[in-house]
């Protein structure tokens, strides 16, 4: 650690800790809208409308577009009308989108293991439940302030 962190106080090397873990995060992890990302979230749903892929990573839909086009011109992906709503697209794994993304889905699964392999179990079930805590803290001071 730096001589400037040693010389924080616990809140403030808390928060140090926090954004340096978020910038870890965001570096090694497929990205909100990343190809990647969506060919494991169609392998683990099975597919999905475009408007359901666009609402669970949280992005805009022209992005979701533009990564779907591409994945598409891969084959990595199909689109086609949705049989019970045709105001909708339905987005399915190709064969070879299949294959991708059980791979990139085993290497996500290796890496959190990795992330997380110096904790010991009881450790991780105690990291867990203060998470938890600020977390609901911090939902109930920033993201529903009002008790929505």
């Amino acid at each position: 650690m730096t001589g400037q962190y040693k010389s924080l106080d616990q809140n403030n090397k808390l928060i140090w800790n926090f954004r340096d873990i978020g910038h870890t995060m965001r570096q090694i992890s497929e990205g909100r809208g990343s190809q990647k990302r969506i060919l494991i979230l169609l392998r683990e749903t099975v597919g999905m409308t475009q408007k359901e892929l666009t609402v669970h990573l949280g992005v805009q839909p022209g992005s979701v577009s533009e990564v779907l086009n591409k994945l598409e011109k891969a084959e990595l992906i199909l689109r086609s009308p949705s049989e019970t709503d045709h105001r909708t697209t339905d987005i399915r794994l190709t064969p070879d989108g299949e294959v991708i993304a059980k791979e990139a889905s085993t290497k996500r699964i290796e890496r959190h293991k990795q992330m997380f392999a110096v904790l010991s179990d009881e450790e991780k079930d105690t990291l867990i439940a203060l998470l938890e805590k600020v977390n609901a803290h911090w939902d109930r001071l920033y993201r529903h302030p009002d008790g929505e």
